[in-house]
């Protein structure tokens, strides 16, 4: 019987991490005290909940962003560790609740909130983590900050929803899945950058390619979690074909499904369609996913915003904050979990 597997190879070793945090050690250090100290309540349940929460947290990518972006446009102050911080909450509490929507057991090799307590717990525990983070907003005392921050918490329910509602196959599907993953991911990066920006006064030019650079990073952070969803690899927190399990047309499959032979296209829709989600049909998929250039396409996609999230950074001067965010860029793009 033929298998097909994509291997991934070792992960990329944690000093690359080291390396962007370099220059904001000092500051990343502060941001994680308060972290730790935003999820303290006297709510024993809560409590272990939230330091459950804590111990699962990851390599904070988003609080990095916000941090490195305010060094090269000026002085890391108060508002820009709290911005930070509201911003990595959030967050954190959007992976909660997506866990319950998408009846995941499972998030970085650990049980998911859901999966250790009930639906209930998460969800309620990511309502307090919600208001935690709005109420970290309105402590930056920048209403500019505080805007972007609340309109970041719309798109990302709206992107969900909108998922929900573009699971089949039709002709917009990667025009739509563009749309949600702009929701979903792109605009959280975005923000991230751009509140960096905001909290040290940057200069609305600065702040435009600030947007832009964080887009162009959520998007590549976002193909390249859907390239590790056809790939075989234990250190990456979800199983593969998590998402084709889940009925999620992702951008792999979607390129495949457009210039595949009708016959091989309509027998993986009908697989979709059905819900037959066998350990065979998933290998089928994925076999007919590498074979049909959807991997290829992703990847190169997957590229050309990497090196479009870089071009943002060629007006700012050079410093070794500046070549930070560009490690930013290079690691998203070949981290391998």
């Amino acid at each position: 019987m033929f298998t097909f597997v994509v291997h991934i190879h070792m992960s990329l070793p944690m000093s690359f991490i080291e390396t962007i945090k370099r220059p904001i050690l000092a500051e990343m250090q502060m941001f994680e005290k308060i972290f730790a100290e935003s999820l303290n309540t006297d709510n024993p349940l809560l409590l272990s909940v939230n330091d459950y929460v804590l111990q699962k947290s990851g390599k904070q990518l988003r609080p990095m962003l916000v941090l490195l972006t305010a060094k090269m446009c000026g002085a890391v102050n108060q508002s820009t560790i709290t911005g930070a911080l509201s911003l990595e909450l959030l967050h954190t509490a959007s992976l909660i609740h997506d866990d319950v929507v998408d009846d995941t057991l499972e998030r970085r090799g650990k049980p998911s909130v859901n999966a250790r307590w009930t639906n209930k717990i998460a969800v309620l525990s990511g309502d307090y983590i919600l208001s935690k983070s709005l109420a970290c907003a309105t402590q930056t005392d920048n209403l500019a900050i505080l805007k972007s921050i609340a309109n970041i918490g719309m798109h990302l329910s709206d992107g969900e929803l909108l998922q929900l509602v573009n699971s089949r196959f039709s002709e917009t599907a990667e025009e739509n899945y563009f749309t949600i993953i702009r929701k979903k991911t792109a605009l959280l990066f975005s923000t991230c950058a751009e509140v960096g920006g905001l909290s040290v006064n940057a200069d609305e030019d600065s702040l435009n390619r600030l947007r832009k650079f964080g887009e162009y990073l959520g998007l590549c952070f976002q193909i390249k979690d859907d390239i590790f969803d056809y790939s075989e690899n234990i250190q990456i927190g979800k199983p593969t074909g998590n998402d084709i399990r889940d009925g999620k047309v992702t951008l792999p499959l979607i390129y495949a499904l457009q210039n595949a032979a009708q016959a091989e296209r309509e027998k993986v829709l009908s697989i979709i369609d059905n819900k037959q989600f066998t350990s065979g049909n998933i290998q089928y998929i994925t076999r007919f996913t590498y074979e049909n250039g959807g991997l290829d396409y992703a990847q190169a996609r997957m590229e050309s915003f990497k090196n479009q999230a870089i071009q943002e950074l060629n007006s700012f001067a050079d410093s070794e904050v500046k070549e930070s965010l560009i490690k930013c860029a290079e690691y998203t793009a070949s981290r391998k979990l």
